[in-house]
């Protein structure tokens, strides 16, 4: 989860946050280049006098601030659409897991499973409660394996809303009348947080997230146990 002072992006808990982490990072070292470069360019300006009553026109130099751009793009147009395919693909998902936002909770339905389905609301932060997280804790947490190729599908009742766990990699809107659809692959055991990332009224920080990871025995256990 995201703490005080870290201007890094969260650690990744699955394969594809860690390409994402991977790709911003890419782009960041272009990106940093390429202000050095102009920079530069822009200091020299003012302690240079560049005057040249003959000089009518520049064709290499135009060609080469033409094709430079073009190569720069393409290096980071290449790995996006990579990861953006990557995203998208969903290979035999193991479990399928349906989110439904309201205003404002989120309710959830195991569709392998019958009678699996709970709502699940923020609770009141307590100061006497040390494992209490303020606007993040759950009532009902979403119980997932790990290790397992999982499909969610979301979608929404009233107004739009948007399924977000950045630690994970995922962000999804939630459309009444639309049933999206993305996967989830958690590679550790532990618990996860996110938000609706959507402004979809009032309450709108007020529907937390919070996904608890297990092993697949656990897990098999406590679907029994909910059954």
């Amino acid at each position: 989860m995201a703490t005080w002072s870290n201007f890094n992006l969260q650690n990744s808990a699955s394969p594809l946050m860690e390409q994402i982490i991977f790709f911003h990072d890419h782009t960041l070292i272009i990106l940093i280049m390429i202000t050095i470069l102009v920079g530069y360019l822009m200091i020299n300006l003012f302690f240079n006098k560049y005057i040249n009553r003959f000089l009518l026109e520049g064709q290499m130099i135009e060609l080469i601030w033409t094709i430079i751009p073009t190569i720069t793009l393409i290096f980071i147009a290449l790995p996006s659409l990579r990861l953006l395919y990557l995203l998208d693909e969903l290979n035999n998902p193991l479990i399928t897991l349906k989110s439904i936002g309201h205003q404002w909770y989120w309710s959830y339905e195991y569709s392998d499973f019958n009678n699996v389905e709970f709502d699940s609301y923020m609770i009141q932060y307590d100061k006497s409660t040390p494992n209490n997280f303020r606007l993040l804790d759950v009532d009902n947490r979403i119980i997932l394996p790990m290790n397992n190729q999982i499909r969610i599908m979301v979608t929404a009742a009233d107004v739009i809303h948007s399924w977000t766990i950045p630690s994970l990699g995922v962000k999804i809107d939630a459309n009444p009348g639309r049933l999206n659809q993305t996967n989830l692959f958690i590679n550790r055991p532990g618990i996860f947080f996110g938000q609706c990332s959507e402004i979809c009224g009032a309450n709108h920080s007020f529907m937390p997230i919070m996904i608890e990871s297990i092993s697949i025995k656990n897990f098999i256990n406590w679907i029994n146990n909910y059954s």
